[in-house]
């Protein structure tokens, strides 16, 4: 039976580390691990969107996962997203997250065909056939993915014993409700609206910016559970600026965050790897502020 326990709480979606050749760091990764473990947080999700996962062969995010969990297994829960736009190769890497004793595997559904929903859960179910003694989570990003997860579809994915919930980055709330009514556990996915999550029966939540201030992401879920809903309004309220500020920029999301971390006082992760578009020389005043009102924000409810 799966320990429902390890997988509640703030989960960082892990950054995908580079050297300066633009290379895959397993140094950089080892530090990153080493410094989020510090910051109390449950997990990590590793190789997922905010892990620039579609733009890393196989072998990269098997070094990934590697050096993650060379850092990380014993201490805390780790998530190996495990998805390739081919079953094969997602096979071996949920076979290889498995060997890593990962704690769960999970997948996007297969991206750009549109495939119908028998083929999608034929999918899943190959790479979740892959690891047969390891839990596996849909991940449900529709904004992203193209393809929405649908009550039918979880419901024939919950006849496999091995599938234990969702990874929900749809926006609505309403779809955690849907979710949890056909057995799934379920992580927040939209950072915007964790605490939104939790209140609707979130187990935790799994969010691209916790990483740059996982403190107030732990604080607000704190307030939130001892019953300070004002207090976790004003967190999350905060937060939310702070990722407006963040996607201000002239460059990509991620290599705003991630020099947001290291100006922040956080561990070099280098910048984000092509056609993604790195940082813009306009960008640092905005990373500058980021940092500003992040340490402000931390200083005043943590």
């Amino acid at each position: 039976m799966t320990d429902i326990q390890k997988f509640q709480g703030i989960i960082p979606a892990f950054y995908a580390c580079y050297d300066s050749q633009g290379r895959i760091s397993p140094e950089g990764v080892r530090t990153l691990t080493r410094y989020l473990i510090g910051k109390g947080i449950t997990g990590l999700y590793v190789g997922g969107s905010s892990g620039e996962c579609i733009y890393h062969g196989v072998e990269e995010r098997k070094t990934v996962l590697e050096n993650v969990m060379a850092e990380a297994e014993g201490k805390i829960t780790v998530i190996a997203h495990v998805a390739c736009n081919n079953t094969a190769d997602s096979q071996t890497l949920a076979a290889h997250a498995e060997d890593l004793g990962v704690d769960a595997i999970a997948a996007i559904p297969p991206i750009y065909f549109k495939l119908p929903p028998h083929a999608i859960a034929a999918y899943w179910n190959d790479i979740s056939a892959a690891a047969p003694n390891t839990d596996f989570i849909i991940y449900n990003i529709p904004q992203l993915a193209g393809v929405s997860l649908t009550v039918p579809l979880l419901r024939e994915m919950m006849k496999n014993p091995r599938v234990i919930g969702v990874k929900n980055s749809s926006m609505p709330t309403q779809d955690i409700q849907m979710w949890l009514d056909e057995g799934a556990i379920v992580f927040n996915g939209p950072d915007e609206q964790l605490i939104c999550g939790l209140a609707m029966g979130a187990v935790g939540g799994i969010g691209g910016t916790y990483a740059a201030m996982p403190e107030l992401y732990i604080g607000m879920r704190k307030e939130l559970l001892a019953g300070n809903l004002e207090k976790a309004q004003k967190m999350q309220n905060e937060a939310c600026r702070i990722i407006y500020r963040m996607c201000s920029g002239y460059g990509n999301m991620y290599a705003m965050i991630k020099e947001i971390l290291r100006r922040g006082g956080g561990p070099d992760c280098g910048s984000v790897r092509a056609p993604l578009a790195p940082l813009a020389e306009s960008d640092g005043p905005i990373a500058d502020a980021c940092v500003e009102r992040i340490h402000a924000a931390i200083a005043q409810y943590c």
